[in-house]
């Protein structure tokens, strides 16, 4: 099982910054002006990200520093963690304190930060395909991609935007229709009924430390 969910939270984590190059629209009449500009953010971030890490040497080699500046300066700005830890938190964020609240999202933000990182020195060997944006609302959109490996079928990724006053924010992504947010909200809801908010708290900043003792290692 623990297999399985790492497995699980690295396709998600590339998912966010594979190849674009070569990608192409197939059109399924999406609403004009509201599911193109998130699907181009898509496409455009992907191939920001690729290009990067094709042009450094120690990027490709796997360097947690490098990749990790490029993260925080290239994908940072595209995702709203907020939301995306208040979703996987579930019930429960109604009950946390804007402390427990700031210290949910500063800890998943710094876990799949780590996981973005450690998936980006083998991203340079996909290509994504936009396969369809759909609207679901003229804020929320689902922009779906194939993902296409050197060996192997495609793999479906999809990705949820939102539309806020800073633009458009990716806040969920889809592995084969396995969500992120629903990856970890069965996990979290155990950890907080066990231990409470506090408890899974700790549990994710034990996780960081791990990541940052095996980096340093």
């Amino acid at each position: 099982m623990k297999r399985l969910r790492k497995h699980l939270e690295v396709l998600l984590a590339t998912a966010l910054v594979l190849v674009a190059a070569g990608a192409h629209a197939q059109s399924n009449q999406p609403v004009p002006g509201t599911a193109d500009a998130p699907a181009a953010l898509v496409v455009k971030l992907s191939a920001t990200v690729i290009e990067a890490v094709k042009n450094d040497k120690s990027m490709q080699s796997g360097d947690p520093a490098a990749l990790q500046k490029l993260v925080e300066e290239t994908i940072l700005p595209h995702v709203d963690f907020e939301k995306t830890t208040r979703l996987a938190v579930g019930r429960s964020w109604r009950q946390a304190t804007p402390e427990q609240r700031e210290l949910l999202t500063d800890e998943f933000r710094a876990l799949l930060i780590r996981t973005y990182a450690g998936a980006l020195s083998v991203a340079r060997e996909h290509k994504v395909r936009l396969v369809l944006s759909r609207a679901l609302s003229e804020t929320d959109v689902v922009v779906r991609t194939e993902v296409v490996a050197p060996r192997g079928d495609p793999v479906q990724l999809d990705y949820r935007l939102e539309k806020t006053d800073a633009g458009w924010k990716i806040y969920d992504i889809s592995v084969l229709g396995v969500w992120l947010v629903q990856n970890y909200q069965t996990s979290f809801a155990s950890e907080i009924s066990q231990r409470g908010i506090d408890g899974l708290i700790k549990s994710l900043a034990a996780r960081n430390r791990q990541n940052v003792a095996k980096r340093e290692s």
